[in-house]
């Protein structure tokens, strides 16, 4: 066992931009920036299956809700990096894309794929995100009381 204290928080960050991406996003990204070097199979994509937990209104009890659908898969590349991917779905060529973005952000291309896709995926996730918010924020009613002078 290794006795290593990395810092896992920006891995953990970008493929959890990854995993939230529409299909065929990261794959188009990945292809506009950089040519897909060449890779070994560890894990070749398969479809499965996990447990999605849940808790009733974010404070209660955990329970099952049910099953989703995930795709993952892992390679290695030619000079020895790693890249893992679990994406939701059935799309083995968007899991390979995920593990090969995963493996080329421990490389020299970790910049350009921050910049041309990683950076890309968080603005249009925040965007996405600013434009829920704010058709929820439409639809908000305040109520107020107004006082009486009996008291």
């Amino acid at each position: 066992m290794k006795d290593i204290s990395e810092d896992h928080a920006p891995r953990q960050h970008w493929l959890g931009l990854m995993a939230k991406a529409p299909a065929g996003r990261v794959a188009t990204l990945l292809d506009e920036t950089v040519t897909r070097p060449a890779f070994t199979w560890l894990r070749a994509p398969e479809v499965g299956s996990t447990m999605v937990r849940a808790r009733a209104g974010a404070t209660g009890g955990p329970f099952n809700l049910g099953e989703v659908t995930v795709t993952r898969c892992a390679l290695t590349l030619a000079t020895g990096e790693v890249g893992h991917a679990y994406i939701q779905g059935r799309s083995k060529v968007d899991a390979e894309a995920v593990a090969l973005i995963d493996a080329l952000m421990q490389t020299t291309e970790a910049q350009t794929l921050q910049a041309s896709v990683l950076d890309v995926l968080e603005a249009e996730q925040t965007a996405k995100r600013d434009a829920r918010a704010a058709k929820a924020a439409a639809t908000k009613v305040d109520f107020f009381t107004m006082v009486r002078g009996e008291d």
